[in-house]
C-alpha cells in the first residue's frame, strides 16, 4: 500500500528497521561523531563547577529547541527570567524555561531510574506544555506545510500509539550491536513519526535525544547544543524525515543526525574552552581590581553560574551576608566585570563578557 499523507500512518513499521542502516558512509560518520562527543565529554569534566555548563548551555539549547517550534525569546529575557523567576515575563520566555525544567527533570529522573520509558516521555511533554494531558486519544492530528497542505498524519488510537511507544522502549534498551549514535537517529525518527502528543512532540523528542546520550554514557551532563544545528538546517531536517517515511531512505537521515551530533559536539566543546578561558581572565582582572577583602575564587566562579547574578546568590553560596553581598556586587560593577539592571523590584548584575560569549 502506497503512503498517503492524509491517512493515519498506523502502518508505521516497528523497530528495528528492515532496511540497511549501517552502510559504510554511515559507519565512518558514526566514528567521527563519536570522537567529537568523547572530546566534549572529557572537556566538560574540567570545568570547575558543572553548574556553569548546566545553566548556560542548557538554557541556550532550550531557547534553540523552542525556536524551531516558533516559540521565540531573546537571550537577555531568558537569562533574566531564570535569575528572577518571581518577576513577570512574556509567555514565550516562560515556555522556554519550562523546556529547561523538563530537560533537567528528565536528567534527574534518568539518574534515579536509569531508563527511558513512556512515562518519562509523558512527564517531559507535560512539563514543557504545562498540561495534565497524556497520549493522544482523539483523531484529527496532522502535520501541514506552510501552505496548509497535509504532509503527514501520524498513527491514531491510544492503544496503537502505546504499542509503538512500547516497541520504541524495547528497541532503546535492546542489546544489539548497532552503534548508539546510529540508533539515536533511528529512535528520533520513530518518536517523531509516532507523534504521541497533540503538541510539543519536537521538543520532547529533542530532550529524549540528549537523555539517550547520557543513558548510553556518551555524555555526563545534558549539555549538547543539538537544536542549533537543526535551526541552521531546518529544511533538510523535515525533508529527510519525510524521505524515510515515503521512500524508506534511511541513509541520508542518519547521516544528517550524525553530522548534527558531530558539529554541535565540536561547537559545544569550543564554547566550553571559551568559558574556561574567560573564567581565568576574569579571575586575573578581579584579583587586580577588587579590594583584597572582596576577591575570592569562589565569588568569581559564582558569576559564571548564571549570566545574571544577584545578592541572594552570594548569600546562598555562603560567600557573604546580605549587606556585604550588595557591596561586593557594587565593587564588581566598579571593576567593569558586572553591569547592574533593575528588573521589577530586583537588582540583577550581568556578567557582561559571559553574556557576549553566549550570545555570539
Amino acid at each position: 500500500m502506497s503512503f498517503d499523507p492524509r491517512r493515519p500512518f498506523n502502518e508505521l513499521p516497528l523497530l528495528p528497521p528492515q532496511a540497511e542502516t549501517e552502510t559504510l558512509p554511515v559507519l565512518r560518520k558514526a566514528i567521527s561523531a563519536g570522537r567529537a562527543l568523547a572530546e566534549l565529554k572529557g572537556l566538560g569534566g574540567t570545568i570547575p563547577n558543572q553548574e556553569i555548563l548546566i545553566n548556560s548551555i542548557i538554557l541556550q539549547e532550550a531557547q534553540a529547541s523552542s525556536e524551531i517550534e516558533n516559540v521565540v525569546t531573546t537571550n537577555d529575557e531568558l537569562f533574566k527570567a531564570f535569575s528572577a523567576p518571581n518577576q513577570t515575563f512574556d509567555p514565550a520566555t516562560k515556555e522556554v524555561l519550562r523546556y529547561r525544567e523538563a530537560l533537567w527533570e528528565g536528567f534527574t529522573e534518568l539518574g534515579k531510574r536509569g531508563s527511558l520509558a513512556t512515562n518519562l516521555y509523558i512527564k517531559t511533554y507535560q512539563t514543557i506544555k504545562k498540561t495534565q494531558a497524556g497520549i493522544r486519544k482523539t483523531p484529527g492530528t496532522a502535520l501541514v506545510n506552510g501552505a496548509g497542505g497535509i504532509i503527514y498524519t501520524p498513527p491514531e488510537g491510544e492503544a496503537a500509539i502505546r504499542e509503538k511507544l512500547k516497541n520504541l522502549e524495547d528497541y532503546t534498551h535492546g542489546k544489539d550491536k548497532t552503534d548508539p549514535l546510529i540508533k539515536l537517529a533511528i529512535l528520533h525518527y520513530q518518536f517523531e513519526s509516532i507523534h504521541p502528543f497533540t503538541d510539543g512532540n519536537g521538543r520532547t523528542g529533542r530532550i529524549i535525544n540528549i537523555l539517550y546520550l547520557v543513558q548510553q554514557g556518551l555524555l555526563d551532563l545534558p549539555v549538547l547544543y543539538l537544536s542549533s544545528y537543526i535551526i541552521q538546517h531546518k529544511t533538510s531536517y523535515y525533508r529527510r524525515l519525510r524521505a524515510v517515511t515515503e521512500k524508506d531512505e534511511w541513509e541520508p537521515w542518519i547521516m544528517y543526525m550524525l553530522d548534527a551530533v558531530e558539529q554541535t559536539a565540536l561547537h559545544t566543546r569550543d564554547r566550553i574552552v571559551e568559558i574556561k578561558a574567560l573564567i581565568q581572565e576574569t579571575l586575573e582582572l578581579a584579583k587586580e581590581k577588587l579590594p583584597a577583602k572582596v576577591y575570592s575564587k569562589e565569588l568569581i566562579e559564582l558569576l559564571f553560574h548564571h549570566p545574571y547574578t544577584k545578592g541572594s546568590f552570594l548569600v546562598d553560596a555562603g560567600i557573604a551576608k546580605r549587606q556585604t553581598a550588595a557591596e561586593y556586587l557594587k565593587e564588581l560593577e566598579k571593576a567593569g566585570i558586572l553591569r547592574s539592571h533593575k528588573t521589577g523590584r530586583e537588582m540583577l548584575y550581568l556578567n557582561v563578557k559571559l553574556f557576549e560569549l553566549l550570545s555570539n
